[in-house]
């Protein structure tokens, strides 16, 4: 006997012109600037976190130029957290001390620009989109891509609320609705995972390289009176890492005695054993960086991918039916650390050429590519690739890119960040000198909490793991299970478990309800097993200011 057929789920729909799905930078001015250039058009923004910036973080120090094109008038009521760039450092650290360099590189001179909270930044320009008609509906997590007989991407449907982890239905189950539009932007941010899906259906990234990724780590303090310079800017390269990681870190002082600070790590390391989100605890606790922070304490910290490919690994940005913008097409600065310019200026950018072409997709991935945006990509294309041969070469090779605007003849490849990983043995491990910690958090865990993630335990898991009997036999014997350590929530761990005989065989456990959505599992896992989706709409990291 078998189980009769589910009858079909009646879902209510909605239709709007455009629908953006992200609630960054890119995807609010695209609402933005369409609204100025044409009231008529209905736009609708949906966001998956539980508020509009919750899963948002970046370091970030802005440009302000193409805000200011934007929003002229910002300046006058500007966001909550804008602190004008008073002061640059940029240092080189070993394990006692450093070396300030002498010149700051040019693409790290921060004069003119802001130190913001790019969450609080975005929470504040939403209501600006809704004062001129964009609809925004946080906690809507969009599921999948809808489409036509002919492929085009004609909207997206919302994930189901109050599904149990085995699939069926709770008590509070509502079907996720449809939503239509004439045009969808995928503007989700690094490693989007719609982006992911329609990038591999459309061939979208055929005649580019692939692209690259680092994983930042960021935290926010409350320190005691007087150790705040409102407006200094410090970053460090060297110590904890060896010259074979790219890895740096930032710190920005804010107003209110607090302190917004960070490291980067480049998702193209070798070492199986290397841990980011160690490394930059060890950052904390240099003797330079400690009596920033001893006494304090932290007020919100979380992870995210960075996107770093660059103008070699740009993807085609449209498809019939949709457009990619900012960091989910990958136009983040890597010299400069900085994104939001590039997200804000495509939002714009592709907003102006829908309104000028009936909202048709075609024409804007050349579009993008004759604009600044990727003329600003094409300058420094070769700097980042020049670091996979170490910390010394690429520092060298950064100088010559700067000094030559970029004009080399040649542009140096890119490739998957996870075909860098060396199995055991391959090569000596690297000895990390690394320090006792003594500054909070102090360990993953407990850095979970202060990321305030929210997830319902009764939930189809969303970290989709094709073969878990691969994790425990080749993954193990190969790489010594990286995603233990390169996953800073503790999301993944393998357990051993007795049986009633006294044997134990060994198993992946998924701890979902960690996850701070920073996507590092779906870019570094060595056999391209590992798929991030999104959970229910509204979990996820809860970010207070970050």
């Amino acid at each position: 006997m078998t189980d009769a057929p589910q009858a079909p789920v009646e879902r209510d729909v909605m239709e709007y012109d455009v629908i953006t799905v992200g609630a960054g930078p890119a995807g609010l001015a695209l609402a933005i600037r369409l609204k100025q250039l044409n009231p008529e058009i209905s736009v609708c923004v949906i966001e998956k976190a539980s508020t509009i910036g919750a899963h948002i973080l970046s370091g970030a120090v802005i440009e302000p130029g193409p805000l200011d094109a934007l929003l002229p008038d910002w300046r006058k009521a500007p966001p909550p957290i804008c602190v004008p760039a008073k002061e640059d450092e940029f240092w080189f650290f070993n394990k006692t001390g450093g070396h300030k360099f002498p010149i700051v590189p040019p693409g790290m001179r921060n004069h003119g620009n802001f130190i913001v909270s790019l969450g609080a930044l975005c929470a504040w320009l939403a209501p600006q989109a809704e004062a001129l008609g964009v609809e925004i509906y946080p906690g809507f997590a969009a599921a999948e891509t809808l489409h036509s007989d002919d492929g085009t991407v004609i909207g997206v449907r919302i994930g189901d609320m109050g599904v149990a982890k085995d699939g069926s239905h709770k008590p509070g189950y509502a079907a996720g609705i449809d939503i239509h539009a004439k045009v969808t932007v995928l503007a989700e941010g690094a490693r989007g995972h719609l982006t992911k899906r329609l990038v591999k259906r459309f061939e979208l990234d055929r005649d580019s390289d692939p692209q690259a990724y680092s994983i930042g780590i960021k935290e926010l303090w409350q320190v005691p009176e007087g150790r705040v310079s409102p407006g200094k800017i410090v970053h460090t390269l060297g110590w904890p890492a060896d010259n074979k990681i790219y890895g740096g870190s930032f710190l920005y002082h804010l107003d209110n005695n607090q302190i917004a600070l960070g490291y980067v790590s480049g998702l193209d390391y070798q070492d199986p054993d290397y841990k980011p989100w160690e490394a930059f605890q060890q950052w904390k606790n240099h003797p330079l960086i400690a009596p920033l922070l001893e006494g304090g304490n932290i007020l919100s910290a979380g992870a995210r991918a960075i996107v770093t490919g660059g103008w070699q690994s740009l993807p085609k940005v449209e498809m019939p039916g949709a457009l990619l913008i900012g960091d989910t097409a990958g136009l983040l600065n890597v010299p400069k650390i900085k994104g939001t310019h590039q997200a804000i200026r495509s939002g714009m950018l592709a907003a102006e050429h829908l309104a000028a072409n009936a909202l048709a997709p075609a024409g804007f991935d050349a579009k993008l590519r004759n604009s600044d945006a990727m003329a600003e990509l094409r300058k420094v294309r070769n700097i980042k690739p020049g670091f996979k041969k170490g910390l010394w070469f690429g520092m060298l090779n950064g100088a010559w890119e700067t000094a030559v605007g970029g004009l080399s003849p040649w542009t140096l490849k890119v490739t998957p960040d996870w075909s860098s990983l060396d199995k055991l043995g391959q090569h000596e491990r690297p000895k990390r000198d690394y320090v006792d910690r003594s500054l909070a958090p102090r360990d993953r865990l407990q850095g979970v909490y202060y990321a305030a993630t929210e997830h319902d335990e009764d939930q189809p898991v969303h970290l989709k793991v094709a073969d878990t009997s691969i994790c425990v036999t080749r993954c193990t014997e190969e790489y010594g299970n990286p995603c233990t350590r390169f996953c800073p929530a503790g999301v993944y761990e393998i357990v051993e478990d007795t049986s009633a005989d006294g044997s134990s065989n060994k198993r992946l456990q998924i701890n979902a309800a960690n996850c701070v959505h920073c996507k590092t599992c779906d870019i570094m896992d060595p056999y391209e097993i590992i798929t991030w989706v999104t959970p229910e709409g509204g979990s996820g990291p809860n970010y207070q200011n970050l």
